[in-house]
């Protein structure tokens, strides 16, 4: 805006006032045009900024990019970008890294993909603004490969392309160890941290349940004064209570009361919910209404999944109700999800089963499973085998519906048609998924299959684990087939991912005295794990939490606070 006063403070921070001073004392160049069009795009005053845009006589490519960037959350982007080439116009990097973005935002793979080659052609891929977009890209689409591929293709990495691989990697949980380390490759590189890099990788130890590294990040996020940042304290919070750290998460939570939103409430709640607190959920719901703060669907999940996991059917019912009624919110299927599991756990299957039908949303393959394990649970053989069909009609391929009814039929004595779903799997060569399990020792997070052999001190881990089985022996533990397709190798039992990551613990004293060893499965844990881990508790004299892709399990002196069910 040559030869014009700077705008007054409230002119620019309301667009329209900005307009009609320009209007007033500025000529309508291009450069002041596209300086408005940034203005309501900000303002998201989007069809003023398009009516703006359409009076620029010539629109040069910062002129598009404006308008391109105001339009990123919607497909009308990329519209617009396919006009700038038909008029003509070359985008530039920021064109491409803001078209990218939008791809991201609106999932338009194809789009993305396309935008991906044009860079290539234009030899941008390697410069990094683009090449940052383009790892936001890939990691948006939860594709950690394509990502980390153009991330390590790039020569020059700043602060904004780690914090978008980072990102990018923790949205799998298959990827996150990666992105763990990419962050210590990070600080040892002497790369500034963003905000953008600690919650991102905040996230990954979150998902990992990686205790020590959260503690390490918590501390990066102090020296660089983000403590006091709300969004980094409710992935704190989230953090330590996936860590199964209540107290921490709680404390962090208090020193930030203050400045928490809804979203730091929620993760407190989800924390204690995880375990089956529902009193200090209960508690804390309250609490935040005090506050003043209006509870969202996630508050309500948070309540529902506590008592779910507390066993109290009749309670989750009321508050299901009371969520309608009370709190104006509509509930979502993960709601309806919570009272059909405990439904099915206290052995009220048939009503559990109703309310899948009834309810407004299509039954999911969560669903069925909670319909499948309260039925198995109580033994009851042909609702689960009615359960495992509805199962196999979403997914053909799940090896749980038929591993579930087998043990139902086992349980029930009724072997010739547990033998019969064995031999419909083998005809359709159905596999059951790997079971992975880590632990987190001095900071490296060690990862573990049934049977593994790969790690370096395998014979050393076998060893023990022996050693240790043949010790809860002679406490009382006898073997659990939890299903029939493990009875035929009597020793894989003894072999599964969880066991071995526990006898690395032992054997590497992953958890000193007075401290839980910690340990993580993607899977459920087993009926045999489950009851070996109770004596291994007895035995080590120790406290061990194992959390699977239920709940956590915390077995000490013989006991398991699930009390046998989850």
């Amino acid at each position: 805006m040559i030869g014009a006063a700077p705008p007054p403070p409230h002119a620019a921070a309301e667009p329209r006032l900005l307009h009609a001073q320009l209007v007033k004392t500025t000529p309508q160049t291009r450069s002041t045009l596209n300086t408005l069009i940034t203005h309501y795009s900000n303002s998201n005053h989007l069809s003023s900024a398009a009516a703006v845009f359409r009076l620029i006589p010539s629109p040069n490519v910062v002129s598009w990019t404006a308008l391109i960037s105001g339009h990123s959350q919607t497909l009308l982007s990329l519209s617009f970008f396919l006009s700038m080439l038909r008029h003509g116009t070359r985008p530039n990097q920021r064109t491409l890294a803001t078209l990218l973005k939008a791809c991201g935002t609106v999932g338009s793979v194809w789009f993305g993909i396309g935008v991906h080659g044009l860079v290539v052609k234009m030899g941008l891929g390697t410069f990094r603004f683009c090449g940052s977009a383009l790892v936001g890209f890939y990691g948006r689409l939860r594709d950690p490969e394509s990502a980390r591929k153009v991330f390590d293709e790039m020569p020059e990495r700043d602060e904004v392309c780690y914090g978008a691989i980072i990102v990018g990697l923790a949205r799998r949980e298959t990827s996150c160890i990666d992105a763990i380390r990419i962050f210590r490759k990070m600080r040892g590189h002497g790369v500034g941290l963003s905000l953008h890099s600690v919650s991102g990788v905040l996230r990954a130890v979150a998902e990992m349940a990686a205790l020590e590294q959260c503690r390490v990040v918590h501390g990066v996020g102090v020296v660089l004064g983000f403590d006091g940042n709300a969004v980094l304290g409710s992935g704190l919070v989230d953090a330590y209570g996936k860590c199964g750290m209540t107290v921490d998460a709680r404390r962090v939570f208090d020193e930030l009361v203050p400045v928490m939103n809804v979203v730091g409430w929620n993760a407190l709640m989800a924390c204690y919910a995880q375990q089956g607190q529902s009193d200090s959920v209960l508690e804390l719901f309250e609490s935040m209404i005090g506050q003043g703060l209006v509870p969202d669907e996630y508050s309500l999940l948070a309540v529902l999944t506590s008592l779910c996991n507390a066993g109290l059917a009749d309670e989750t019912e009321r508050w299901l109700t009371r969520m309608k009624e009370e709190y104006g919110l509509e509930p979502l299927l993960e709601h309806y999800t919570c009272l059909i599991c405990v439904l099915a756990r206290v052995g009220k299957f048939h009503e559990a089963e109703q309310i899948a039908m009834d309810m407004p949303f299509e039954p999911d393959a969560g669903v069925w499973r909670a319909l499948l394990s309260g039925g198995a649970h109580h033994g009851a053989a042909d609702f689960v085998w009615r359960m495992s069909q509805q199962l196999l009609e979403l997914n053909p391929n799940d090896d749980s519906a038929y591993v579930i009814a087998a043990n139902a039929f086992v349980t029930s004595a009724r072997l010739d048609e547990a033998l019969e779903i064995r031999k419909m799997m083998k005809n359709q060569k159905i596999r059951k998924d790997s079971g992975r399990s880590w632990i987190e020792v001095r900071g490296e997070v060690h990862v573990f299959l049934a049977e593994d052999q790969k790690h370096e001190r395998r014979e050393e881990i076998y060893s023990k684990l022996e050693e240790l089985m043949e010790k809860i022996g002679s406490l009382g533990y006898v073997r659990v087939w939890d299903n029939i397709f493990d009875a035929e190798k009597k020793d894989r039992l003894w072999y599964h991912s969880e066991k071995l990551a526990l006898a690395f613990g032992v054997l590497s004293g992953a958890a000193p005295p007075g401290k839980p060893l910690r340990i993580v499965k993607n899977l459920r844990i087993c009926k045999d794990c489950h009851e070996s881990f109770k004596y291994f508790s007895k035995l080590l004299e120790k406290e061990i939490i194992v959390r699977d892709v239920n709940r956590y399990h915390r077995f000490l002196e013989g006991s398991c606070n699930c009390k046998d069910h989850w």
